[in-house]
């Protein structure tokens, strides 16, 4: 490639960086939204399918085993092959999975078009990240990712809403049909530009090998960990004999990864990343947030619709200030993160922790069917905490990792929000049902809500943590 050829293809990236970032956000927004989106619309999947509870189970839980399974794996392919390539890819799979969900005819159909979408989702998503580090430097990479972030916030908390509205309008026993149908449109126009003003990969280099025996133990290693997790949500008995077998398989995938590198080939994982100290603290940091940020949606909606007997639309309304406040402060406090580093971390975790504190208090109370009104300020204190967090701390994480390895390092930082979030929920379920069977709806959610605290409380202290340790290096 010529040294012209070269510079008008940075110029075109450079023109194009905005409008393929609308692209990256619309995508990102679907398949995150996929997480949340399905959970209101069970009931008339089991009503419109005749559906069994382990089905449905599978249907939320088999969506987020496939999506963290493949996250490393696609952001190294991506890495090495291409991230529009991965990108396209990802989406067209996406898109069509969705349809076949959609035009499902029996449980079975279902899950196994779910597990596709998941991997697709997880397909794409890091290739949104490596796309934003490619194009975006300095302040306006924040602000990019500040809009990531938002988006992040955004589909997770409006999908309850957006499932609750859906099933509204088009019949609880075919509604939920369109919430996969809704992706395909949104897909299709997502497609058509992407190949327009997503930038041209450039592989003129010889493409590596992919590391085959470090994806199988990795893989290994998060099927230990998050199959026991799925299969509790089923409620047909969970095999927690696996994760005793997580911390070998972990050691033995370590013990690979140095010597594939040693043998002058690229491993799946480049373990110099850890060495990294603002990506470990953040990846880590990120791994406990979402714990407690994901769980909450969780116990809010059992607690909205089966203890007050809300509505899924009332219930999604009750948690849109959370999803206001989140998306709000990410989109601004990507401006303010170059300046203020992982300190603006710091402050939105206080923020969020002072908010569900509340929220529980309130919650506990006993306000019955106008708990949502009388929780809003607290869910908005919560929400403008969150963004605060997420947005930024996605900057800080990456912020000193080489822009060709963008892919790997968000794959394995998503990799670790998504155990963290099957950790989150799993133990937040559990205490929510424990403290059901003794003390009714008003103590379950208290216990529940306190799950989040106080995961939100620990990632409290490994910011402290490290701005402790970034004070000491300074001086």
């Amino acid at each position: 490639m010529t040294r012209t050829s070269s510079n008008q293809e940075l110029a075109q990236e450079s023109g194009h960086r905005w409008p393929a970032l609308v692209i990256c956000l619309l995508a990102g927004f679907m398949t995150l939204l996929d997480v949340s989106i399905v959970n209101v619309a069970l009931p008339s999947m089991q009503q419109g399918l005749d559906a069994p509870p382990v089905a449905l189970a599978w249907v939320v839980s088999g969506y987020a085993l496939t999506f963290g399974l493949v996250l490393v794996p696609a952001g190294r392919l991506g890495d090495d092959r291409g991230r529009t390539r991965m990108f396209v890819l990802a989406l067209l799979l996406f898109t069509a999975a969705s349809a076949v969900a959609g035009f499902a005819t029996g449980p079975l159909w279902l899950v196994i078009a779910r597990l596709v979408q998941g991997a697709a989702g997880g397909m794409l998503n890091p290739q949104v990240l490596g796309l934003i580090q490619q194009l975006f430097h300095g302040p306006e990479r924040g602000r990019a990712f500040g809009l990531f972030g938002a988006v992040v916030g955004l589909s997770t908390a409006i999908g309850p809403l957006l499932g609750g509205l859906i099933i509204e309008l088009a019949g609880a026993e075919q509604g939920w049909r369109w919430v996969f149908f809704v992706n395909v449109p949104i897909g299709l126009v997502a497609l058509a530009f992407a190949l327009k003003v997503l930038p041209r990969d450039r592989t003129s280099e010889q493409p590596q090998s992919l590391d085959l025996l470090g994806v199988l133990l990795l893989a290994l290693t998060l099927l230990a960990v998050l199959l026991p997790l799925v299969e509790r949500e089923s409620g047909s008995g969970s095999p927690w004999w696996l994760m005793g077998t997580a911390p070998v398989l972990l050691v033995l995938f370590v013990l690979w990864e140095r010597r594939y590198a040693a043998r002058g080939r690229q491993p799946l994982v480049d373990l110099g990343l850890f060495r990294i100290s603002s990506y470990t603290f953040g990846s880590t940091l990120g791994m406990v947030y979402f714990a407690g940020f994901t769980s909450i949606f969780f116990v809010l909606a059992l607690y909205f619709q089966r203890g007050l007997g809300y509505s899924p639309l009332q219930a999604g309304l009750s948690m849109t200030p959370f999803a206001i406040g989140s998306a709000a402060a990410s989109a601004v406090s990507g401006r303010f993160v170059h300046r203020y580093g992982r300190s603006l971390v710091v402050a939105g975790l206080v923020a969020a922790l002072v908010g569900l504190v509340l929220a529980d208090v309130l919650l506990g109370s006993g306000f019955g069917g106008y708990a949502g009104l009388v929780t809003a300020p607290a869910l908005l204190l919560a929400g403008l905490g969150s963004g605060t967090v997420i947005s930024p701390n996605q900057t800080v994480t990456l912020s000193e990792v080489d822009t060709a390895r963008g892919g790997t390092a968000a794959g394995v930082q998503q990799t670790a929000q998504r155990l963290g979030t099957a950790i989150g929920t799993a133990t937040a379920s559990g205490l929510f049902f424990a403290a059901l069977a003794g003390g009714g709806y008003d103590a379950a959610i208290s216990t529940g809500l306190l799950v989040s605290v106080g995961f939100v409380a620990v990632a409290l202290v490994i910011g402290v943590v490290e701005q402790l340790a970034v004070t000491r290096r300074r001086r």
